[in-house]
Formats: C-alpha cells, structure tokens, sequence
C-alpha cells in the first residue's frame, strides 16, 4: 500500500514537471519566431527599396567606367587626358562660332551705318531718288549714243566710290554728259535673296545719294552672273534707245571718250560685237575657278571655247541688245558670262572686233601707249581680271593713264 503510495505520488510529480517545460518551450518558441518575424521585416525593407532613377544612372555610370578600367586595362590618368582633350575641342569649336557669328554682326552693321549715312546726306544734299530718275528715262524715249552698265555687287561700296572719284563723273557733270554727248552710265546691281533687306536698303540709301544706279529684276549671286548679264541688256534696251550697250566690271578703269570714239567708227554696222577676243580652254575639272560643267558640249577634253569677249568690258550695237532681249527665255547660260554671251550671237550674221585696247594692263603697260599716242579704252590686271585692289589702285591708274577731262567734253560722237 505504501508503495502504491509513493509511487502515485511520483507520477503526479513527474506530470507536473513535465508540464512546466512544455510551457516554458512554447513561449520561447513564440518569441523566437517573432522576433524573426521583425527581423525579416527589417532585412527586407533593407534590401528591396528601390533606388531614385538618377541614382541608377550615376552608379551605372561609375560601374562602366569600372568595367572599362578593368577590360580595357587603361588607366585613371589616360581617361582624364582624353576628357581634356575632348573639352578642348569643344571649346575651340565654340570660340570658332562665336567669332564667325561677331563678324556676320560686325558686317550687318557697318551696313546698317553706311545705309544710315547715305540716307541723312541724301536728305541733307536734297538728291533725287535714283527710281524716280529711272522712271523719268525711261518715257521720253530720248536717242543715246552708248549705255554703259558698270557690274557691281552689294559688297562693292568701296570699288563704287573709286570708281565715282575717278572715271564715272558726279552730278551736274554726269547729266551733261547725257544730254550733251548721249552717254549714259550706271552702277548696275539686282536685289538680294531676302527682299528689302538690309543689302537692299544700304543700296537704296546710296542710290537716293548719287542716282547712279540701275536695278535690276534678278536675285545677285556669282554663279548667276550670266543671267545677269542677259536681264542687263534686256532691260537696258528697253528703257534707253541707243546705239551700243557696253559692260564693264567695277574693277576696270575706263577712258570714256576714248572708248565713245572706238565705237564710233563702227556705227554704220547693223551688228558688231566689241571687245579683247579670247579661246581659253574648256576646263572640266571640278573644284577649280572657271570650270565648265557642260565641258561635253565642246568636244572631247582639252578643247577650246569659241571665239568671244573677255568679260571685263565689251560692247554690242543695238539689234544685238534687241535679239537678247526678244529671246532672253531660250538663250542658254553656260557657267561664265563672257562664254554665254558669245554663244548667244553664234550662228547670226554678226561681226566680231578684236580691238586689244579694251584690255590693255595697268601702269606701265597703259602709260606706255599713252605716251604714244594710243591711248586704252579700258586697263586691268590679267592676274586679277581686274584692277587688283582696285579700290585703292585705280586713283593711281587714273592719273598715270587716264585721257584727262577735257578729253570727253570735246569729244564728238
């Protein structure tokens, strides 16, 4: 009995024991997997935040740089030279732009200003405008003995004013010499790509100044210079009846009556074409100055052009300008002016006059043959094709070759 006894009261014992350690073990079991519940939160909150946009770009960025470090073998300072030397480059590229875009504005100014000048002297000296005069010559319908076009372009103001202060006269003088010897001359000049522009008012400007100009229905341009050269006697035709129309380059220097009475001694022909006649060849070269694109018009390669007038001064009597004018929509330009227009007069009943005083060089070539007595009608620079630096040069020129003034107002046409 007493060891039923004992032995019942051991069994009560151990279950109570036993109890105790299966509640000790579920608490610490629930604390254990809450606190790596909370620990997970905190790991994964950790790890999956998502970086800003420019911070992927940035550490891609040094990431690359890393990669190419490493494959490429190269070092920091090689890299560095190469971003030094991409800067510079960049910064010459840029000191490049702006200089050429202070020049364009430096240019657009002094424009500006000699447009601003000619204006305040135009309205002070009480000049009239050069349209009104055009328009006021072009009615009467009056007879001319020669119309001579100097060939300008809108960058030439100082070539003008040389000209101006040499051989073309100013003035009162300059309409003598319409109405008393039948001689008109003037600056002839189009307009420019971007109508009434700042190239267009600076021209009106020294137009309404002197009234020397003759505008033109043609937009300027160096590689246009034929149809120039067409729209020029077309017009010129159209708005003064005479004998001859005569161009000439604003880099030449003129002896009017000398070159009035050259051309008087061929009146009495229908149809001549005056001038320094030439046959250069054909080049087909590209990238070199005068060449010809249409080269295979003149045979194979090496041929010569046709006999024609060097550019910078020849004259055509009046059915010649009549003929241009009448069929000026089917007459074809070639690349230089000189050949276009001796193309023009091939296959026509027309006499050509080789006179080598429309090209005689400058001093001392033409105060040479002044001395004895034969006089040029026109002098010029073979290396230039004009005067070079005429705008200072041609003052010297003058004076050393020129006829004088009394020359033109006894002359006699």
């Amino acid at each position: 009995m007493s060891f039923k006894s004992r032995g019942g009261g051991g069994a009560i014992g151990g279950g109570e024991a036993s109890s105790f350690r299966g509640t000790v073990s579920r608490k610490w079991a629930l604390l254990l997997c809450l606190g790596s519940f909370c620990l997970g939160l905190l790991f994964t909150n950790r790890m999956w935040t998502i970086p800003e946009p420019k911070d992927i770009i940035r550490r891609t960025g040094t990431e690359g740089e890393k990669m190419n470090l490493v494959d490429g073998d190269c070092s920091t300072k090689s890299i560095g030279q190469k971003r030094e030397h991409k800067d510079v480059l960049g910064e010459v590229s840029r000191t490049h732009h702006a200089i050429q875009t202070l020049d364009k504005t430096i240019s657009n100014l002094e424009m500006e200003l000699a447009a601003a000048r000619a204006t305040q002297e135009s309205i002070l000296s009480g000049s009239p405008l050069s349209e009104n005069v055009d328009a006021l010559e072009s009615t009467g319908k009056q007879k001319f003995f020669m119309v001579v076009g100097i060939n300008t372009a809108f960058s030439s103001r100082k070539r003008r004013d040389s000209v101006r202060a040499t051989w073309l006269p100013q003035g009162e003088k300059r309409k003598k010499l319409e109405e008393e010897k039948g001689i008109i001359i003037r600056f002839v000049i189009g307009h420019s790509a971007t109508p009434g522009g700042i190239l267009d008012k600076a021209i009106e400007a020294e137009g309404r100044k002197h009234g020397d100009f003759m505008r033109l229905d043609h937009v300027e341009g160096y590689l246009e210079l034929s149809a120039k050269t067409k729209i020029y006697f077309a017009t010129a035709v159209s708005m003064w009846d005479a004998e001859f129309y005569i161009k000439v380059d604003d880099d030449v220097h003129v002896n009017i009556a000398t070159l009035g009475n050259t051309l008087a001694r061929h009146r009495s022909k229908p149809r001549v074409y005056i001038g320094c006649m030439k046959s250069g060849p054909v080049l087909a070269r590209k990238g070199v100055r005068y060449h010809e694109p249409e080269y295979w018009k003149f045979g194979e390669e090496g041929n010569k052009y046709f006999r024609h007038a060097t550019g910078q001064l020849y004259a055509i009597s009046k059915d010649l300008a009549i003929y241009i004018s009448n069929n000026q929509h089917m007459l074809h330009k070639y690349a230089n002016e000189d050949v276009s227009l001796g193309s023009w007069f091939i296959g026509l009943d027309v006499e050509h006059i080789d006179d080598r005083r429309l090209c005689c060089g400058t001093p001392p070539d033409c105060e040479w043959k002044a001395q004895a007595g034969n006089i040029c009608v026109a002098s010029f620079d073979w290396s230039c094709s004009g005067i070079c630096n005429s705008a200072q040069r041609i003052k010297e020129v003058h004076q050393r070759c020129g006829e004088g003034e009394s020359a033109l107002w006894s002359a006699v046409f």
